[in-house]
């Protein structure tokens, strides 16, 4: 600019010669030029325009003519707005600030929408006299628009993260997008059909005629108003110019060009619908502008996507809960600290004796509230803060039944229920009414009581596992699998669904292994006292520690044996293995993350008795659950696998041989147990 005012023709402007300028405009001027922010300078009455480069931009077209023009002239399009603050100044020397201020400029050869923060302060002559504009201004547009479109994003992004269908979908999308009606003019969102062969309207809005916005698009029509098939085939946006009629029609203001934008199923290539904008007359279709389109395309097709999948959820959810419905058992599913039912089928309904559909979204102890006084609580609140199943035989309820207190006998299963990160967020419980059983049960212990207390324990282990458990679970895992071959690949194949059927697999696992570890138990009592030889605890120690050879090197353990000479004892061969077993693989198991394991098997044999003793450094255990680790089924650790039945099972075998094992443990010291087995 300093240049081109050097080579300007002054001689014939009305402000002649500079040399003979007023100081102060040749000393504005020069501050003018000289600074990188955008400035002008607007001097006499007349008000002829002087700027700098950096004010260049905010031309556009206009320059180089507007050096030296009359700024009346050179901004007529802006003057409404402008003009009566130039006059203040100019006859009141009030300065002027505004921030963020709307001016449509012709500067680019339409009505650009632009905004500005500047400042207008008067100019002076040498004579201390008001006779010009002096601004410094910054445009604001950029900023402005971005702002604007954000918000429209994250109104749309809220507001589609709870619609539940696909029309639900397209009229919430339309009505966020109507209210930026600067960037948006008019809005349409149609899907593809399901064959592929058809567009359908989901939505509209702006002022668009019905002409543009038609119910159905069929592809193979030549004369289709959006060229849909066009864009199925280059997979691309498509810039419109509306012209004629139809942009006479699409609003009052005209919008003489649109824009498709194909929406793309996430993370594939098939397009699953069309995104129609309206583009403002008022703005440049900028890299900016698309990039705003395109995040609203991704914003409609991630919502396409989660409805869809969420409808499929349903879908699946309303058929499992037709098999849950169809299972030989009683089974619910309560939610959170409340136990709120999420499911209870027929079997289950009918132990309770209530209406089905009243117990969906009760707490357990609305549904039951007899419950609430016989410890079903304590035991549900167990299960949902330990992790740790709970299995009950012939457990005991008293309930009202056709108005009278009855005392039913169940059989059941508390099982914890875990969401994908492993979190316990409910129970599954799984009851069998076992009432008439347990009566008839009483009425042969009435006859041969003494007989009956020697078996009850094996007879209940064997009984639950055998028959009440077993077959209900492999119905329910035949139920699920007819379930898997019913669903679409593509549905198994969502990660919400092979979350969910791998849930339900595990679950079905453990309970599997629940029945599995009570045979065993079972088995180990009716075992006592056979299969009986002379064996060597030295040997069966180093077969032992041979077999978790791998596990020691793995975890870096040092283990250190000091056997005795003769260790020799008439004895089970598999039950003394388990025995060593167990006590080993605990140690393993359980060490400390702070130190290298460390442990240390000793065995010492007397004229009457074989020892053997095994201690470890890991995390040990607070003296008061000593007494629990022998407990069936109970597990004061959870971050490693197992059901909690081995040192139950380990008890059982050294009693029944008439021996006994002892434990000393201190909480993140170690542990040392002691078993002596008579010879």
């Amino acid at each position: 600019m300093g240049a081109l005012m050097q080579s300007y023709d002054w001689e014939s402007h009305p402000l002649g010669d500079p040399l003979y300028w007023p100081e102060s405009l040749k000393n504005n001027i020069r501050l003018m030029l000289n600074s990188n922010f955008p400035m002008f300078i607007w001097w006499s009455k007349e008000l002829y325009m002087f700027h700098n480069d950096a004010y260049l931009p905010a031309l556009g077209k206009k320059h180089p003519k507007a050096l030296g023009a009359s700024a009346r002239d050179m901004w007529s399009e802006i003057w409404d707005d402008i003009g009566g603050i130039v006059e203040n100044i100019l006859q009141r020397g009030e300065p002027f600030y505004a921030q963020d201020m709307l001016l449509y400029l012709e500067r680019k050869g339409f009505a650009e929408e632009t905004y500005w923060t500047f400042s207008y302060s008067p100019a002076f002559a040498d004579s201390g006299e008001i006779n010009g504009v002096f601004c410094a201004c910054n445009e604001e547009t950029s900023s402005v628009l971005t702002q604007r479109r954000l918000k429209t994003l994250k109104d749309v992004s809220d507001a589609l993260a709870q619609v539940k269908t696909m029309e639900q979908l397209a009229e919430t999308a339309c009505s966020i997008l109507s209210q930026n009606t600067y960037d948006l003019p008019f809005n349409l969102i149609y899907f593809c059909n399901s064959v592929g062969s058809a567009a359908i309207l989901g939505g509209t809005s702006g002022n668009v005629a019905d002409t543009l916005a038609p119910a159905v698009i069929d592809f193979t029509s030549a004369d289709a108003v959006w060229p849909f098939a066009q864009i199925l085939e280059t997979r691309q946006p498509m810039y419109l110019r509306l012209s004629g009629a139809a942009a006479e029609v699409v609003s009052d203001d005209s919008v003489p060009d649109a824009v498709i934008w194909p929406i793309f199923k996430p993370s594939e290539d098939s397009i699953v619908g069309f995104y129609v904008s309206g583009i403002s007359p008022r703005q440049e279709y900028d890299e900016d502008y698309k990039g705003f389109h395109s995040l609203l395309t991704g914003h409609i097709a991630t919502s396409i996507a989660s409805v869809k999948a969420r409808q499929e959820i349903l879908k699946r959810q309303e058929y499992l809960n037709e098999i849950f419905q169809q299972a030989p058992v009683g089974i619910t599913m309560l939610r959170g600290s409340n136990y709120i039912v999420d499911i209870a089928n027929p079997g289950v309904c009918e132990i309770w004796r209530v209406n089905q559909e009243e117990t969906i979204g009760k707490p357990i102890l609305e549904v039951v509230p007899e419950a609430k006084e016989q410890g079903f609580l304590a035991l549900l609140d167990g299960v949902l803060h330990t992790g740790v199943p709970f299995v009950a035989n012939e457990q005991p309820l008293v309930l009202e039944r056709n108005g009278q207190q009855e005392t039913v006998y169940l059989n059941f299963v508390y099982h914890p229920l875990r969401d994908e990160q492993g979190f316990v967020t409910g129970v599954i419980a799984v009851a069998i009414e076992i009432t008439e059983q347990v009566k008839a049960r009483k009425e042969i212990e009435s006859i041969n009581k003494e007989l009956l207390a020697t078996n009850a324990d094996l007879d209940n282990f064997v009984y639950s596992a055998s028959h009440d458990l077993k077959a209900p679970i492999h119905n329910i895992e035949g139920l699920v699998d007819e379930l898997k071959e019913y669903l679409p690949e593509e549905v198994l194949a969502s990660e919400e669904v092979q979350q969910l059927t791998s849930y339900i697999n595990n679950s079905i696992e453990r309970f599997k292994k629940v029945v599995v570890d009570l045979t065993k138990v079972a088995k180990i009592q009716r075992e006592a006292g056979v299969e009986i030889a002379k064996l060597d605890l030295n040997s069966i120690i180093e077969e032992v520690c041979l077999d978790f050879k791998p596990d020691i090197t793995a975890a870096e353990a040092t283990v250190k044996t000091d056997l005795a000479a003769d260790a020799t004892i008439y004895f089970s061969a598999k039950n003394l293995r388990s025995i060593v077993y167990n006590l080993i693989s605990n140690a393993l198991k359980y060490t400390s993350p702070d130190r290298a394991p460390h442990i240390a098997i000793a065995t010492e044999s007397t004229p009457t008795h074989l020892g053997i003793t095994v201690t470890d450094n890991g995390l040990g255990l607070r003296e008061t659950d000593i007494d629990k680790i022998f407990t069936m089924f109970k597990r004061l650790h959870d971050h490693v696998e197992g059901s909690g039945i081995g040192l139950y099972i380990v008890k059982r075998i050294i009693e029944n041989a008439g021996g006994t094992i002892e434990v000393k443990t201190e909480l993140d010291k170690g542990t040392t147990f002691r078993v002596q087995l008579p010879k």
